[in-house]
């Protein structure tokens, strides 16, 4: 039996939160109460916290009979429209049926008053998550490869979905996408900053100005990286189960694809805030050309205009690290000792490197 004692993340029971300066992010019991009326398991529960992640989280639940994945949104106040796990589980539910790997949605409750934030209840996926070190199994050089490999087939199988009709037409609207995407971030920032960087307005204008013309419509996960890919517990290297699906929705496919060229890993190239899988700067990984090379050849996609969707994947991920270090100023994320401090400068960096993208695609234009 596990005994869980209060704390700022855990508690017990809904009734130890009074001395708390901040709610907690797990009610035991409430969650016990939940999983037992639907059915799930029985007895005490044991938890642990998955990943590192500096949006949604994560628990691994425990149970006679039951290992099931908790996730929910951050501590409110929450901006509007965002942490939606309530769609974030619809989302799965629909791809899930489509063929799409991802973990099987089990539960989702609506009601606040149990966390104080909507949650849902998925599968345990037995796989493996790649992040800062290389499992064995996919240690040796040619299932490092095949790794990036799997990454890319992943992703070209996502974005051949059709989503003209069905259940998959109601995920978004493709139309304006592009146009959509750098409105609203430009919006974000005015309201998630206290401070002045001249570089967020000049390189809005900048993608503004240069909007590509989208060449297809796909389902964009919004965060595709190897990080939010789980793999299979033995070689060879394939891909499970996608996770993390806050951002998805209907647009252009190359928006994926210049975030995850962006922002992944390689050696020579400067660090970012977001480099958050930094083992394929390691020998045998492909590099960013050789991941573009390989969805070009699967997909047929003209991706000339590739550096102007990396320069928007850094430029929002800039604007999004703002609100996460202005929340640590004002005081919202006080068990944050590293990531929030470190985007004083880090914000700077992403910016800059999204500057440089721009910069080259403004070349190529010439």
């Amino acid at each position: 039996m596990l005994t869980v004692p209060d704390g700022v993340e855990v508690v017990a029971s809904g009734e130890r939160t009074g001395h708390l300066d901040s709610p907690p992010l797990l009610v035991v019991d409430a969650v016990a109460g939940f999983l037992d009326a639907h059915g799930i398991g029985s007895g005490p529960l044991a938890w642990q916290r998955v990943g590192d992640g500096q949006s949604n989280i994560t628990y691994l639940i425990e149970r006679d009979g039951a290992s099931v994945v908790l996730r929910r949104g951050p501590r409110p106040p929450l901006p509007k429209s965002t942490h939606d796990m309530v769609r974030e589980a619809r989302i799965q539910k629909i791809l899930g049926e489509h063929g799409v790997p991802v973990p099987e949605i089990i539960a989702v409750c609506e009601d606040e008053s149990l966390l104080g934030v909507p949650f849902y209840l998925m599968s345990r996926v037995d796989g493996t998550v790649v992040t800062d070190t290389v499992p064995p199994h996919l240690s040796p050089a040619d299932q490092r490869r095949a790794t990036g490999e799997a990454v890319v087939d992943t992703l070209v199988a996502l974005h051949g979905l059709d989503v003209s009709g069905g259940e998959l037409a109601s995920l978004g609207r493709p139309e304006g996408y592009l146009r959509r995407q750098v409105d609203r971030f430009r919006g974000l920032w005015e309201v998630n900053t206290t401070r002045d960087l001249p570089a967020v307005e000049r390189i809005g204008d900048w993608l503004a100005r240069n909007l590509p013309t989208s060449q297809a419509a796909s389902v964009v996960h919004g965060d595709y990286r190897m990080g939010n890919l789980m793999f299979a517990p033995r070689a060879p290297a394939r891909v499970l189960a996608i996770l993390d699906w806050e951002m998805a929705t209907l647009g252009d496919p190359l928006a994926d694809l210049g975030y995850l060229t962006a922002t992944w890993s390689e050696a020579g190239s400067p660090a970012t805030p977001l480099e958050l899988t930094p083992v394929t700067r390691s020998p045998g990984y492909p590099t960013r050309r050789r991941l573009a090379e390989r969805y070009q050849s699967r997909t047929g996609l003209d991706l000339t205009p590739l550096p102007w969707y990396q320069t928007l994947a850094l430029w929002k991920a800039a604007i999004f690290c703002e609100a996460i270090h202005t929340r640590w100023q004002r005081g919202e994320r006080p068990h944050d000792t590293s990531f929030g401090p470190s985007l004083a400068s880090g914000v700077p960096r992403l910016l800059e490197r999204a500057g440089q993208y721009a910069g080259v695609s403004a070349a190529a234009r010439r």
